[in-house]
């Protein structure tokens, strides 16, 4: 089965979970920070660009992006891609796919966790796992998930995945006009996408709501108009 166009079987968009998982645990949980959050500015048009402004001058700097890996291809977990945390950025046309599969049988029980991308996506690669799948995505960048940023107080409602205390800031955020029920949000304690990754998800029709707690490693939005940070 091709991997373009491919369903991600392990997303959880469109269902609601019903426990809540403890924010408490992961071993990629940022304490975030809860100052300097850059207002008026949007964490996806930053973090996709990899640009800042110079804080003396007012300018603009492009950061120079340092390639993990490109994004298509079948890698083997400890001689193509080392273990660790990546990240793929600006992904526009909804085709990105991404897989870990703890063997390469190509078979469905090889499955571990897997996403189709608009926007950024992090992925953690484990030791444990065998092969990591991309297709169709913007190349990967590796990332310390335990680095701290400038972060900012709004994101694009079909952003993706935001790192806590890097990308954006902890807070009350609000996205209103959402139609249809296809805005999706997910906070995450780590960025490997499995069921037990999640804190809270939901689908919103109309105002969404959502306090993101400085504890969470990661928040997912898709589908949902832009957010604002109001709290």
């Amino acid at each position: 089965m091709g991997m373009k166009g491919k369903v991600a079987l392990g997303a959880v968009v469109g269902i609601v979970v019903i426990g809540v998982v403890s924010a408490n645990s992961g071993d990629n949980g940022d304490g975030g920070g809860s100052g300097g959050s850059d207002k008026g500015s949007s964490a996806s048009a930053e973090r996709e660009s990899g640009s800042k402004k110079d804080k003396d001058t007012g300018t603009e700097e492009v950061a120079e992006k340092k390639v993990a890996f490109a994004g298509d291809g079948d890698f083997e977990v400890g001689s193509d891609v080392k273990p660790g945390t990546y990240r793929t950025t600006g992904n526009t046309d909804g085709m990105c796919y991404w897989e870990r599969a703890k063997d390469a049988s190509g078979e469905l029980d090889s499955l571990l966790a897997n996403d189709n991308v608009t926007g950024a996506s992090y992925v953690t690669v484990k030791s444990t796992d065998k092969l990591f799948k991309s297709s169709d995505c913007n190349d990967w960048e590796a990332v310390d998930p335990k680095a701290k940023d400038s972060p900012a107080s709004t994101m694009a409602g079909d952003g993706g995945m935001f790192r806590v205390g890097a990308d954006i800031a902890p807070g009350t955020y609000k996205s209103t006009g959402n139609t249809d029920d296809s805005c999706y949000w997910e906070r995450d304690k780590d960025a490997e996408h499995g069921i037990d990754s999640i804190i809270a998800n939901n689908n919103v029709n109309g105002t969404a709501v959502v306090t993101i707690d400085a504890s969470d490693a990661y928040f997912k939005t898709s589908g949902c108009q832009d957010w604002k940070k109001t709290g």
